[in-house]
């Protein structure tokens, strides 16, 4: 069974909706969850799932191993769910094509250093797009664009405001993020 580690660094309902699906399917494990934010809610949807969270420094991450080493022991797949921190070389060397991520728009619109959340869906509604959805990709060592594995869209209407852009994104994310996982994992 694979285990995946995922890395989170707000309220933590991707996170938890990936746990949940995983308890029920059993067809892959959460072995952890890594956070850089200690005021994050995630840590209370893990501590409710019994699944260990660990918070972890910039330095950890960035300037040591210690990061890179517990994930060789816990996990063969790393999904990030709203983590904001870009990965660094040595995670995507060692985990080639098996770190994903999902965004809130759809690739390459959007994407970048600081797209992430509200700012997308701010974008989008300034913009007058027609539609939204979320892209489900690989990382690479740029920001969003890694190789597109999945994307799903949701039509816009004028009266869409940011807030009601992001439900309908939250919505995509949770009935696909899981199911796109588990099927790259049993690849």
């Amino acid at each position: 069974m694979k285990r995946v580690a995922i890395f989170a660094s707000g309220s933590g309902s991707n996170a938890e909706n990936i746990i949940s699906y995983f308890n029920k399917t059993q067809t892959a494990i959460v072995s952890k969850v890594y956070c850089n934010n200690k005021n994050a809610g995630v840590f209370d949807r893990c501590k409710r799932l019994q699944v260990d969270c660990v918070l972890f420094s910039r330095e950890d991450f960035f300037k040591t191993e210690t990061i890179l080493s517990q994930l060789k022991e816990s996990a063969d797949v790393i999904i990030l769910a709203g983590f904001l921190w870009k990965i660094p070389t040595n995670l995507i060397e060692t985990f080639p094509n098996q770190i994903i991520n999902i965004h809130p728009a759809l690739l390459p619109k959007y994407g970048g250093k600081g797209m992430y959340g509200m700012h997308v869906h701010n974008a989008v509604k300034e913009n007058k797009d027609s539609e939204t959805g979320i892209t489900i990709h690989y990382v690479n060592e740029n920001y969003d664009e890694g190789a597109i594995i999945f994307q799903a869209t949701t039509l816009l209407s004028d009266t869409d405001t940011p807030e009601t852009i992001a439900q309908k994104i939250h919505l995509l994310e949770q009935e696909h993020f899981p199911k796109v996982i588990e099927s790259v994992i049993q690849q």
